[in-house]
């Protein structure tokens, strides 16, 4: 089973990490959250969800995991702020590992200069700043590219996001 790296922090789309989650961990999959520290509590924007940092930023490195996946919400915006999340989000697009990011999650892709040349969606606000990244954008509820990376542009797509993400998931 796959061992998740999930960055996160206050202001993520509550569903966006909660379905998702819990559809992972269903399948067996070992779900970590990183944010700057561990032990730290971060909230939902829209007050469903508080979720516990399981390792700080420092403490863990991509070849420790089998995937990343990026919530959205603020939660993106705000990690993409400090390099170190920014770095640990390039390499896991440049080992070719499996990547989940979901409405405002690409921002920390676009920031890692990730986007040049691969098919994705986000959240139509975005939608510009990836195409300016180099991403081929569709306006659909879910892109896969490269059997790598998994996209999808808000809560109603979680159902497509979590088949998709799990399909990439099988066999490890």
């Amino acid at each position: 089973m796959a061992k998740i790296a999930t960055v996160i922090t206050n202001m993520f789309e509550d569903s966006e990490y909660t379905e998702p989650a819990k559809a992972f961990k269903d399948a067996g999959h070992e779900v970590v959250t990183i944010e700057k520290e561990s032990g730290k509590q971060v909230k939902g924007k829209q007050g469903e969800a508080t979720v516990t940092i399981d390792k700080g930023i420092g403490d863990v490195n991509a070849q420790d995991f089998d995937a990343l996946f990026i919530p959205g919400g603020f939660s993106p915006d705000q990690l993409r702020a400090d390099e170190r999340f920014v770095d640990f989000a390039k390499d896991f697009m440049d080992a070719k590992k499996p990547v989940f990011a979901i409405c405002h999650g690409p921002q920390l892709l676009i920031t890692a200069k990730s986007l040049e040349g691969r098919n994705a969606t986000g959240y139509k606000s975005i939608a510009q700043d990836m195409k300016y990244a180099g991403a081929d954008y569709a306006d659909k509820e879910v892109v896969v590219c490269q059997d790598q990376l998994v996209t999808s542009r808000q809560p109603d797509d979680i159902p497509a996001f979590n088949r998709e993400s799990l399909k990439l998931l099988e066999g490890k």
